[in-house]
């Protein structure tokens, strides 16, 4: 097994949610900074897939770590609507 495949299985749920806040906000950035429809669909695309891994962590909401990435999506869909 190479050291790419065991870090990837140690991703926990938090951490993955995290990176898709992460990818949602380089999509936004790449939006913004190249605005076309392409880019702009795939930007919501990115912050879709982020909210979904966000979701699944309805039970751990309470976590600092989890209200972070909420708040850090909820700024990633400000940025894109201010293109929009």
């Amino acid at each position: 097994m190479s050291q790419q495949d065991s870090s990837l299985q140690a991703q926990n749920p938090i951490s993955s949610a995290q990176n898709s806040v992460e990818n949602a906000h380089n999509a936004v950035s790449h939006a913004l900074s190249h605005p076309t429809a392409q880019t702009e669909a795939e930007a919501l695309n990115a912050i879709e897939q982020a909210n979904n891994a966000l979701v699944q962590l309805n039970d751990q909401s309470d976590r600092p770590e989890v209200q972070q990435a909420n708040e850090a999506l909820d700024e990633e869909v400000n940025r894109l609507n201010n293109l929009q």
